[in-house]
């Protein structure tokens, strides 16, 4: 395995302004697309029960528009399961989802969760897609994750971006090492570990620089910057910093 480490791009917050006035414009699909000219490595999307960004509309679009892997992430219901098990993307992602929350606020309790995730893990691997669990970097999470057979964790970074953005340097230390600690022990129970949520040009490098991790997923901040420096500067700049912190070629 090379040290060169892939892209992510999340694209529900092109849906997000394009819902939040109605009609077609921005058009997510548009936003994957160029994300894919720009240096990303997969797409993602987040299909929420209460459809507040991307709609059931945007899968085919979204598909049509771009090459790369999907990336499908959703809650594990009955109705998200259906959907998921019809449109067959690369990889679907279980996170938690409530309601009331303004983005997702934590990693899943894969834990709590084993009984109910299990089938439909093996249902959707059967089907032909990996199935990655969205957890925190916690080792109760990684052996759940373990003994349910996922095939990818991803860690989620948010608490490790806040400590940083509040000048906690060594708080946000401690919890990059809980990332790294983590994402070693995945590896060694045969897991591909990755990592995202958050994440901003200032705080990436240092993620980035962990050698097992093989992904980050980033969405909110590229969106936003894309209003200043256009979505395809602002995928070229991540890709850059990212091939900064592990030049492609390493071994990792």
């Amino acid at each position: 395995m090379t040290g060169r480490i892939r892209l992510g791009v999340n694209i529900d917050h092109v849906a997000t302004i394009r819902n939040a006035r109605g009609g077609e414009h921005p058009d997510p699909a548009r936003a994957a697309k160029i994300a894919t000219a720009a240096g990303a490595d997969g797409i993602t999307f987040h299909l929420r029960e209460d459809r507040r960004h991307i709609v059931d509309p945007d899968l085919a679009a979204i598909r049509a528009s771009t090459h790369l892997p999907l990336n499908m992430e959703m809650a594990a219901t009955e109705e998200m399961h259906v959907i998921a098990m019809d449109y067959k993307p690369q990889t679907v992602m279980f996170v938690p989802e409530k309601r009331e929350e303004r983005t997702t606020e934590g990693g899943l309790n894969a834990a709590r969760e084993h009984n109910k995730l299990t089938p439909l893990i093996r249902e959707l691997q059967a089907n032909g897609s990996r199935v990655s669990l969205f957890i925190e970097a916690d080792p109760v999470q990684v052996i759940a994750a373990s003994r349910m057979g996922a095939d990818i964790t991803e860690f989620h970074t948010g608490r490790y971006v806040e400590m940083c953005q509040a000048g906690e340097g060594e708080l946000a230390a401690a919890e990059l090492e809980r990332i790294a600690d983590c994402a070693r022990q995945a590896v060694a129970l045969g897991i591909e570990p990755q990592a995202g949520h958050g994440l901003t040009f200032d705080t990436v490098i240092p993620v980035a620089a962990i050698p097992e991790i093989t992904e980050l997923n980033i969405g909110h901040f590229l969106m936003g910057e894309a209003i200043f420096v256009g979505l395809d500067g602002a995928v070229r700049e991540m890709r850059r910093l990212m091939d900064e912190a592990r030049p492609p070629g390493e071994p990792s």
